[in-house]
């Protein structure tokens, strides 16, 4: 019996302070498009939001070639989905005492690359000695980044 190796990587950012619908607008243009062409657009477009999903991409591609030694050439960008973070409820004092609400609204972006070159099958023989081995989760691939602390440190799970 013959199984399907694992072929994709992913990358989070979470809490990045900026609306749903405006890194959807961006996400939506880079969405099955492969790694170097994602880049181009990105450094192209205008938008503020490029910048942090450029980020995120390059962590993804990071996380394919450390993880499964892939190289940049052959990914493509799979799934990109952005959904609705935490909101950020703050008042602004106005005149007489009174208060206004702020919202600023965060969200949650996901970034998964698919290295092409290894859709191929392994053998069942190679999976059981994968699962037998002691060393099988001393490597995740997925790098959590936490954009709403100080200087945007990158946390690694």
């Amino acid at each position: 019996m013959l199984k399907k190796r694992k072929t994709e990587i992913c990358a989070l950012g979470q809490h990045i302070p900026m609306s749903a619908h405006k890194m959807r607008r961006v996400i939506d243009q880079i969405r099955g498009r492969s790694y170097e062409e994602t880049l181009m657009i990105l450094d192209l477009m205008p938008y503020r939001a490029s910048y942090t999903i450029l980020k995120l991409v390059y962590s993804a591609a990071a996380n394919a070639s450390y993880n499964m030694g892939s190289n940049e050439t052959n990914l493509i960008i799979s799934k990109a989905e952005v959904n609705q973070g935490t909101t950020v409820k703050k008042l602004k004092p106005r005149a007489r005492g009174r208060s206004y609400p702020i919202k600023r609204p965060t969200c949650h972006i996901s970034i998964v690359v698919k290295d092409i070159s290894l859709d191929e099958y392994i053998d069942r023989d190679y999976i059981t000695w994968l699962k037998k081995s002691r060393w099988k989760n001393k490597y995740t691939d997925m790098i959590y980044h936490d954009m709403s602390s100080r200087g945007g440190v990158w946390h690694k799970k």
